[in-house]
């Protein structure tokens, strides 16, 4: 066994603590003794020196000397191993760009938009965790472009759209920087649901649908903050664009061209059963598409023309587009011997007058309508909106930050 000697001494000095006890243990398998030291009244040993303070470290985006720099991109100033004192960012005419601090004082970001062709100015300065001051300072350019190109949106504030309704920005020309503006697109829904953007054939557009159908009375909240992105080969956005709609209550069509009927649910509970007359089956260029198409517009009467088929200016009451290749929900006397027997139409969806006013009065731009039968497949080539053509990652893959 070992045995343990403890010898108490009082030291005089700063470094070393009153009241240390030494303790020594001669160990039964050792010649040496172990020492170990601990203090009876908090103190201890000496213990390594602690590091010096950091100095500020500064990151200003965009950095002094930066030149053609995009407006829509972060402009800010984050400091670490510090805070920040002040920060002013000035433009050419001598005005301060308006911008925020964090609550913590690491940061500082613009809350105004900057121009094309301008050059800022930084100022200011940060402290370190050193108590020394290390100045914010340069001067960038921001872009010239070779032209502006605004988005338009489909969607509009306070309006109501069903349950299908896809969200689409439109560009007047190509856009060739895809990613860049899909960056600047949010999309915020009550309750929360899942979706993703995609770009369109051509190039010019990109649309917003949730995996499925809406719940009725969602909330949905759109922003494309696109001043200031490049949207590619020199051209650059013109001005931000936004909207807040709701979703109504639920209703979807279901035809089939086999049994010539067109049903109406709303939810959940079907409310009508029309007979209908569709387009012509034997004829490629008249048959009514199958596919989930989506009410795009309403119009009390339409004229309808078709000059392959040697008709111009045939007016029709209660239309309703469902797509761009032509096909709508309408009235037309003149086919009600066929409705429900047989289909003959050029690509539309023939009810009776009375009917089609019925059931334009309670359509929503948005609503789905779910064709099934025929010999022929809604895509993308019908144009807008064939956004529910496609299955679910085959739509997530059209997405620019998805390559």
């Amino acid at each position: 066994m070992g045995v343990t000697v403890r010898i108490s001494t009082r030291r005089r000095g700063a470094a070393v603590a009153l009241g240390l006890v030494a303790v020594l243990t001669l160990g039964a398998c050792s010649s040496e003794p172990t020492v170990s030291a601990s203090g009876s009244s908090g103190g201890g040993p000496t213990s390594s020196p602690a590091p010096s303070a950091q100095p500020a470290k500064l990151t200003v985006t965009p950095a002094g000397g930066a030149q053609d720099v995009a407006p829509g991109e972060p402009v800010g100033v984050q400091v670490a191993d510090g805070t920040i004192m002040s920060v002013t960012l000035t433009n050419p005419d001598g005005k301060q760009v308006q911008g925020q601090t964090s609550a913590d004082k690491k940061s500082w970001n613009t809350t105004e938009q900057l121009g094309y062709g301008k050059t800022y100015t930084w100022s200011g300065q940060a402290q370190g965790a050193d108590g020394k001051n290390v100045p914010i300072s340069g001067a960038f350019t921001t872009v010239k472009p070779k032209r502006q190109m605004a988005g338009s949106l489909n969607v509009g504030d306070g309006q109501t759209y069903g349950i299908a309704m896809p969200i689409a920005l439109t560009f007047p020309n190509r856009v060739t920087d895809k990613a860049s503006v899909e960056k600047a697109l949010s999309v915020e829904t009550t309750p929360k649901t899942e979706g993703s953007w995609a770009w369109m054939p051509g190039d010019t557009s990109v649309h917003w649908r949730p995996k499925e159908y809406y719940k009725p009375n969602t909330q949905v909240k759109v922003n494309a903050k696109i001043y200031g992105v490049k949207l590619g080969d020199g051209v650059y956005g013109k001005q931000d664009v936004s909207a807040s709609f709701a979703i109504g209550r639920s209703q979807i069509v279901k035809g089939n061209t086999t049994q010539h009927t067109m049903q109406v649910i709303r939810d959940g509970q079907q409310i009508a059963d029309y007979p209908v007359s569709y387009g012509l089956d034997s004829d490629p260029g008249r048959v009514t598409h199958s596919g989930v198409h989506v009410v795009m517009s309403k119009h009390a009467t339409y004229s309808m023309s078709n000059p392959r088929y040697n008709y111009t200016d045939v007016n029709v009451p209660w239309a309703v587009r469902i797509s761009n290749n032509g096909e709508f929900i309408h009235g037309l006397a003149a086919s009600v011997w066929a409705q429900g027997k047989k289909n003959i139409s050029h690509g539309c969806l023939n009810l009776s007058p009375a009917r089609a006013k019925e059931y334009f009065d309670g359509a929503l731009t948005g609503d789905p309508v779910e064709i099934t039968g025929s010999t022929q497949t809604l895509s993308a080539k019908d144009g807008d909106y064939s956004d529910w053509t496609y299955d679910w990652a085959s739509w997530q893959k059209l997405s620019a930050l998805a390559r």
